[in-house]
């Protein structure tokens, strides 16, 4: 039978169908002999419906004035404007089912539990406000992304999870393997023969789609990948995970200058996407982990970005005598202090950097005229750093060839990709962002293990 839907009760200017039948979980309840005061949430939207049971009901000594946190429900009544200034309506019910009742264990009361807490109990965690609410604000981030590029033709693209390439070259991926690790095959040399594994050779788990969406670029000219990626770094930080969201647009007949208007358009899209789609969910997020959450907003929807390079970057923090944790110079990658500092305290708004020094980035990053600097970029925003990793591409195969070198990567395991150079090569870029950074930005969460239903970090694999 169909039931209505929390959300859509909530939002009506007036009531245009009284009889309802929600179905939901309880939040709250408050009993006395002759009432029962019920908050029910469905999830659809952060508010509850509070719903009100007069003893007259059948079951209401039985079973309704029993009800407590974690109760699941269906309720049948009259939706009415309410009293109380907390909600628009509310519904006098008229018929209430217990569909499940709760142990007295269950773990989640009315009362503020801790972020480390709640991740022990990651199956249950989305039943508080915090967490719903930042499961549906991923949700409508997601349906932004997909419709932000598919307004704009671009191809969506799913890319492989197994691969024997290490888009980064940083040698931190997960091994994909079934031989047995008690007594797996050697070679005559004692090494592990990777050659009788399943796939014939080393497999990982892919640490990006990048080099996937290259082949595809150059053959559809715009695509985009969205689906997990995985890092095998051993960091117990605020801002890792092993296992995460990438969103990652490829764009032939592109160069850096062109990503960057890619990536800005990109951000502000979304950002008032999910301002729109979800108001109440940010506005719970604003007024309990960051005051300043929708100036920030208002800053990427209605700014236009800084646009700096690398080497004025470093300037600026070098003349800016501040004392960082971290001390910066030419040639060293930015931390998250000197990414917050231009973002937060100089510029106070987003900033796009570009042309990097060419030995913190990848090999695949279009060498400058200088031989020092590549045309990578990163998209700086307030509170959270980098959020946007991108590049135009190397597209000349001597010059990729010798930066593969100078990286010690094996040409013969990219042979694939430098037939990209050979067979009609074009000019592209494109840049990738962190799906679970770009959640901790929109929503003030402050580790990232928040940002994601069931992370992934060392030691820690459960449910």
């Amino acid at each position: 039978m169909k039931h209505n839907r929390i959300k859509d009760l909530l939002k009506q200017e007036s009531i245009t169908q009284p009889q309802v039948n929600i179905k939901g979980w309880v939040k709250t309840a408050r009993h006395s002999k002759e009432f029962s005061f019920l908050d029910i949430s469905d999830g659809s939207c952060f508010h509850d419906m509070q719903v009100v049971a007069s003893e007259s009901l059948e079951n209401y000594k039985s079973e309704i004035s029993k009800l407590k946190t974690g109760c699941s429900v269906s309720i049948h009544g009259t939706l009415v404007e309410s009293p109380g200034k907390e909600q628009k309506y509310e519904i006098q019910a008229s018929k209430i089912e217990v569909v499940g009742w709760v142990d007295d264990d269950y773990p989640l009361q009315k009362k503020r539990h801790s972020f480390e807490f709640l991740r022990t109990i990651a199956h249950l965690r989305g039943r508080t406000n915090t967490l719903g609410a930042m499961l549906r604000v991923r949700n409508a981030a997601a349906r932004a992304i997909h419709n932000f590029f598919q307004e704009k033709g671009f191809i969506y693209l799913h890319a492989p999870i197994i691969t024997a390439s290490d888009c980064e070259g940083a040698g931190q991926m997960f091994r994909v393997s079934v031989l047995d690790p008690k007594n797996p095959p050697l070679t005559e040399n004692g090494n592990v023969d990777f050659s009788k594994d399943f796939f014939g050779k080393q497999s990982f788990l892919t640490v990006s789609g990048q080099l996937e969406g290259e082949t595809a670029a150059l053959a559809l000219s715009n695509i985009y990948t969205f689906g997990p990626t995985f890092r095998a770094e051993n960091s117990n930080t605020a801002r890792h995970v092993a296992e995460f969201w990438m969103i990652e647009p490829e764009m032939a007949f592109c160069d850096i200058f062109g990503n960057m208007d890619m990536a800005e358009e990109f951000l502000k899209y979304i950002a008032k996407s999910v301002w729109q789609a979800c108001p109440d969910d940010l506005q719970f997020f604003q007024k309990m982990l960051y005051p300043d959450l929708f100036k920030n907003l208002e800053g990427i929807i209605q700014e236009p970005f800084a646009r700096i390079t690398y080497t004025e970057a470093i300037d600026i923090l070098l003349k800016s005598q501040k004392t960082f944790e971290y001390p910066i110079a030419w040639g060293k990658d930015m931390q998250s202090e000197h990414e917050r500092f231009l973002t937060e305290e100089c510029f106070k708004k987003p900033v796009i950097v570009t042309d990097y020094p060419k030995d913190i980035k990848a090999f695949y990053m279009y060498l400058n005229d200088d031989n020092k600097t590549v045309r990578g970029m990163d998209v700086l925003v307030p509170k959270t750093g980098e959020v946007i990793g991108g590049s135009q591409r190397e597209d000349r195969i001597d010059v990729l060839k010798k930066r593969m070198e100078e990286m010690h990567l094996s040409q013969e395991a990219y042979w694939w990709y430098l037939d990209l150079r050979r067979y009609g090569s074009v000019p592209h870029a494109g840049f990738g962002m962190g799906f679970e950074r770009f959640i901790l930005f929109i929503t003030g969460i402050q580790n990232i293990r928040e940002a994601i239903p069931f992370p992934r970090v060392p030691g820690y694999a459960e449910f």
